[in-house]
């Protein structure tokens, strides 16, 4: 069988049979993947550990009939041994792998820009260190929540108007309508988030973390409210992670 390599990131698994498990992963190249990997719950695999969840692997596939054969793993960054042990960033990384398998709907299909994503996002959740010094998970999540909604096609407005493109600032908020809207756009029951709370959320779509050092509590929490609720909008279901996230 032809056989290809490539960098991914495993989103999870399942198993199969007595021994195997399918995995799912995001790759550099080939967008996202199901493979099977053979003999990995045995005691004897020799690289079972290395296609776990937030795993990021080299890996090398046989091409297959309906699925195609992991045949080599090579382990670029554990990113569960730092994540494990702390709850709050296991769970923040948990949204991370399920955000990023919605996104990636298409098997196969190149997806790039959400490859990097995560793995950056992995990389600063593992650490818990910014470009600018240290930020809770809660945070890093919703950054990485709203960049990798952009890269899918669903950039929020904060600033001008989501509907008629006036210009801003605006004070309703509205997941349906894709953003801040003005008054005349504002449909029944928009939110009407703080001015601090529409400007970290700018900061964090834009990955700008100076501007979110000395952000209050309440515009964190804000943030994060409607940030879930604009990922849910437009992925038409709950993301089951985020339940058991800190915030």
């Amino acid at each position: 069988m032809p056989t290809y390599r490539d960098a991914a990131v495993v989103l999870r698994t399942h198993k199969l049979g007595e021994a195997d498990r399918i995995v799912t992963m995001l790759s550099r190249e080939h967008g996202k993947l199901r493979a099977v990997a053979k003999g990995v719950r045995r005691t004897s695999s020799k690289f079972g550990a290395r296609l776990e969840p937030f795993g990021h692997v080299d890996i090398q596939l046989a091409t297959g009939r309906t699925l195609d054969v992991v045949t080599q793993a090579v382990t670029l960054d554990a990113f569960g041994q730092g994540l494990i042990a702390d709850y709050p960033r296991y769970t923040a990384g948990e949204a991370m792998l399920e955000m990023a398998d919605r996104l990636a709907a298409e098997e196969g299909e190149p997806a790039l820009q959400q490859y990097r994503l995560l793995v950056g996002a992995l990389r600063v959740l593992e650490a818990g260190i910014t470009s600018d010094g240290p930020r809770p998970p809660s945070m890093i999540l919703d950054s990485y929540l709203l960049r990798s909604l952009a890269i899918a096609g669903y950039a929020p407005s904060f600033d001008d108007c989501a509907r008629c493109g006036t210009v801003g600032p605006h004070q309703a908020f509205s997941p349906a309508a894709g953003g801040v809207v003005c008054e005349n756009c504002r449909p029944a029951g928009s939110a009407r988030p703080a001015a601090e709370t529409l400007a970290l959320l700018g900061a964090l779509l834009e990955g700008d973390w100076p501007r979110t050092r000395d952000a209050e509590a309440m515009a964190v929490r804000q943030a994060s409210g409607l940030t879930a609720a604009y990922a849910t909008w437009h992925l038409d279901r709950n993301l089951k992670s985020l339940a058991h996230v800190e915030r």
